[in-house]
């Protein structure tokens, strides 16, 4: 196994045919929801993306095979005044999990985001998701806190 991993360029169609296709199979995975994109973000998605500078993508192959993709957001630290890169969506296929295909592309976004500023990565994960716990605490993530007193942080999120 030889697994490639690199910045995505959305304008290259092979490129953004593969970060849809992932997207997809991870939607379509229990651990995503269970449900496969709509066509309307499976046709948007790249170009939506680009038309972002603070959004960036990492793929990975194992040849000519796309099989994993991080997609990720800048945002800003209010108190470090500085970005931090959010992980929004982490995906490697069944046929390559467990060979660290996850710590290959974690290494290309930490360096996309050591070229941005940024003074962190931030995630959510589902609970019941144990593998990709493991992964990311492998990776360095660990639950966030201020003041123990006031315990961890809660992703809550409000639809529109």
């Amino acid at each position: 196994m030889s697994i490639r991993t690199f910045v995505a360029d959305y304008g290259n169609a092979a490129q953004a045919a593969a970060l849809v296709d992932l997207l997809d199979a991870y939607a379509r995975d229990p651990a995503g929801g269970g449900t496969p994109l709509d066509a309307a973000v499976r046709e948007g998605l790249p170009a939506a993306l680009a038309a972002r500078p603070q959004a960036f993508s990492v793929l990975a192959f194992d040849g000519d095979t796309p099989v994993g993709l991080i997609n990720c957001i800048e945002g800003f630290s209010t108190f470090a005044c500085k970005p931090l890169v959010n992980v929004h969506d982490v995906v490697v296929l069944p046929s390559h999990r467990g060979q660290r295909v996850a710590q290959q592309m974690f290494a290309r976004v930490e360096e996309e985001a050591r070229k941005r500023g940024a003074c962190k990565l931030t995630l959510e994960v589902l609970s019941g998701n144990a593998p990709a716990l493991r992964s990311y605490e492998r990776e360095g993530f660990i639950g966030y806190q201020l003041d123990p007193a006031f315990g961890h942080a809660i992703f809550l999120q409000k639809k529109l």
